[in-house]
């Protein structure tokens, strides 16, 4: 057997992760699906804020699985805080996960709507050191999860990312990304629920504290075929879309949704 590759097909697909990464078998994984009845509000939940440095962005790349654009985070430059979190927690990198069309490709489904797409934006907490300390600690990693959905009146804040897909459209292919302010990706709506879970990609660390906004953004139906677009080969192989980049739901096991809304 050559070393695992894990992916999104089914050899090396969602249901075959945890023979190589037993904590896809956890208690505390993710995605979930949020059912409006069993969220409890908590009126002691702060409002979340974020700074971000747009001289903090680097670079946009296709590695496969998914498009992510990466952030300097050597130091406190881009920074959220607030919410459920205590201290500041810094960006790493953000990136999305999509359907193959417009009625599914969000991880997260909320009282069974699935959106076209969620995008994903990592951070984690530095008294733990480094990332890799963070991914080891309850408390090491929150991510500001954002709904896409298709709408006929696109907003402008995805045009960005995708006017560099083009220059992404392969498997290792890395392009310049600066100056990017990714605050402008937030919804109008602070709203968020929050629960503790896991990264929904192996080794699936269950190290993330979760701010899922509740108010989506909208793209076109253009915008999400552009992702499409992109290749999960490298150049010199059949271009293979890169679509259904997503895991499907997990088991809530007792843990409780929280929100921060009535």
């Amino acid at each position: 057997m050559s070393q695992f590759v894990w992916g999104y097909d089914s050899d090396n697909g969602p249901d075959r992760w945890h023979e190589n990464y037993p904590m896809a078998k956890g208690d505390k994984q993710s995605p979930i699906e949020i059912n409006s009845k069993d969220v409890k509000h908590d009126s002691s939940l702060a409002t979340w804020h974020a700074s971000y440095d747009p001289g903090a962005a680097k670079t946009i790349l296709n590695n496969g699985r998914t498009c992510r654009v990466v952030f300097d985070d050597t130091f406190d430059r881009s920074v959220l805080r607030g919410g459920p979190l205590t201290g500041a927690y810094r960006l790493r990198q953000l990136h999305l996960h999509w359907g193959s069309s417009d009625d599914h490709g969000s991880e997260h489904v909320i009282d069974g709507v699935k959106y076209a797409a969620e995008l994903h934006m990592v951070h984690w907490n530095p008294k733990h050191g480094n990332f890799a300390g963070a991914l080891k600690q309850p408390d090491g990693v929150a991510v500001v999860g954002i709904f896409l959905k298709v709408g006929k009146d696109p907003k402008p804040e995805m045009k960005r990312i995708l006017a560099e897909i083009d220059n992404i459209k392969t498997k290792g292919k890395e392009a310049p990304f600066h100056h990017f302010d990714p605050s402008i990706l937030f919804p109008k709506s602070r709203d968020y629920w929050t629960y503790h879970g896991s990264f929904t990609t192996p080794p699936c660390e269950e190290c993330i504290t979760w701010i899922l906004l509740r108010e989506p953004i909208e793209v076109s139906s253009d915008q999400m075929a552009k992702l499409r677009s992109l290749s999960k080969n490298p150049e010199n192989e059949p271009v293979n879309p890169l679509v259904d980049n997503w895991r499907p739901l997990q088991p809530v096991k007792g843990r409780i949704v929280r929100a921060s809304f009535k």
